[in-house]
């Protein structure tokens, strides 16, 4: 373990967080994308991945069981030379920056050899990413044989019209692939669709000021989370706590929080939904809670009022010093600590909310690996990615050399893996006519949250059914 922690502190100070979406440093792909301020298209960028894989003819049982991994038995097929596409909307080239990568690449070079295969690494900018990659799977020629897809556009979508291999069966080996991807978060009508490797998941929470909060002498945030009362009640306190005119002109120039609106990390923090698979879910007594907040948070003027900026306005608020609290995910803390260098930065995760077990984070745009039915042989192809992918990693946990690197509070790290274990999927996104920002200027307008429900609960139905329905 010593020699382990050595090495990770050693490849810490080579590492710079440089991913743009949650991302890995244990693997060869990440899953999630934005911190739900807005800014999830800008945020999407790296990533890695894997799975394991069956035996084509169906003569291997179990595989190779090891505690509670399956490992595939070793498979013997020749591909004649066949390129393996791999596409996403970066180069997904395993990188040779730390030792888990490094044996990546040579267990890549070493069944290119046996198997007799080429892999080509295919780049589509994000901004046609959708529109190519779904074009290509209904016209019957898909653009790679592993190809990056978004639930929000993959499930029911292109499930519905058999277009995507089911690979759960290929996905048992643990140490390799993410189970809650494959069995949880990309599931359709009982068959897991999407895998990945990474074993990470997204971190999102509420970065803090620390040393802001000493100035102002408030009670530490820490604090609220060992006594377990790190809830919306508190959450709000504290904001208005720092909303303070220091020189006494009349006018707030201390706040406690950057952004209102917060819509996504309301629903995930309090285990709801706007929609709950085919159904809106408006009407369910947590979303009710999640509206509440969002409507209290503007009612009651606890966020920094806008000043017209664009998305990037709360981070650039928090970047200032004088706001306390900013909502955003961990791939933001490079950045953070580089614009910010006077000040410490602290997190801890989104406050619980009423009806919520734990603590969360949330994804709303999440996506994951899968392979197009016209694609032959997935079960060699998911073989392939689990073996890639086995490796022994000198980390503890997934994102340590991220986390180690730039927290230097085990308080803060701590509190990203929490939010990290409890994250959870949404899926508004997967209907294009859902009214997600009506409802929410609604709520922030100060309009009942009855009466914005019974607006909209027919108008969320119909976007759902418009999927749901083709």
């Amino acid at each position: 373990m010593q020699v382990r922690k050595m090495a990770v502190v050693f490849l810490s100070l080579m590492l710079i967080f440089t991913l743009a979406a949650c991302s890995g440093n244990s693997g060869s792909d990440a899953t999630g994308s934005s911190g739900g301020n807005g800014n999830t298209e800008k945020a999407e960028a790296s990533v890695n991945e894997g799975l394991e894989t069956a035996d084509p003819a169906g003569t291997n049982d179990a595989g190779t069981e090891t505690g509670d991994e399956l490992s595939t038995p070793e498979m013997d097929f020749d591909m004649g030379g066949r390129v393996i596409k791999i596409v996403s909307w970066w180069d997904m080239t395993i990188s040779e920056d730390n030792p888990d990568n490094i044996q990546r690449k040579k267990n890549l070079e070493e069944l290119m050899e046996k198997h007799n295969f080429k892999v080509e690494y295919v780049a589509v900018d994000y901004g046609e990413y959708q529109q190519k990659v779904v074009a290509s799977l209904v016209a019957g020629e898909p653009l790679g044989d592993i190809v990056r897809l978004g639930k929000a556009y993959m499930i029911p979508s292109l499930v519905q019209q058999d277009l995507i291999w089911p690979i759960d069966e290929y996905t048992k080996n643990t140490k390799v692939f993410n189970q809650k991807v494959t069995n949880e978060f990309m599931q359709y009508e009982g068959r897991g669709y999407g895998f990945t490797d990474n074993q990470s998941d997204f971190m999102g929470g509420i970065f803090y000021n620390r040393t802001l909060l000493n100035q102002l002498g408030l009670k530490p945030l820490q604090d609220y989370v060992k006594e377990d009362n790190w809830n919306w009640d508190t959450f709000i306190q504290v904001a208005k706590e720092a909303n303070k005119d220091t020189n006494n002109d009349g006018k707030l120039d201390r706040w406690g929080l950057s952004q209102g609106g917060l819509m996504e990390q309301a629903l995930y923090s309090n285990e709801a939904g706007l929609t709950q698979g085919n159904k809106q879910n408006l009407e369910d007594p947590k979303t009710v809670e999640a509206f509440n907040f969002i409507s209290r948070v503007a009612t009651e003027k606890v966020a920094r009022a806008t000043e017209g900026g664009d998305w990037t306005e709360p981070g650039q608020f928090f970047r200032q010093g004088n706001t306390l609290m900013y909502a955003g995910a961990i791939w933001e803390i490079g950045g953070l600590k580089n614009d910010m260098k006077d000040f410490d930065i602290g997190f801890v995760p989104f406050p619980k909310g009423p009806s919520a077990s734990a603590y969360h984070s949330g994804e709303a745009l999440f996506q994951s690996l899968a392979i197009p039915k016209k694609v032959e042989h997935p079960e060699q192809l998911m073989y392939i990615w689990e073996k890639i992918n086995d490796v022994d990693s000198i980390y503890d946990y997934p994102d340590q050399a991220t986390l180690e690197s730039n927290f230097t509070n085990e308080d803060d790290i701590e509190n990203a893996i929490i939010s990290g274990k409890g994250m959870l999927v949404l899926d508004h996104n997967t209907f294009p006519k859902l009214p997600y920002y009506d409802i929410i200027g609604e709520l922030t307008s100060g309009n009942s949250v009855s009466t914005v429900i019974s607006k909209y609960k027919a108008k969320v139905q119909a976007a759902i059914d418009e999927v749901y329905k083709k």
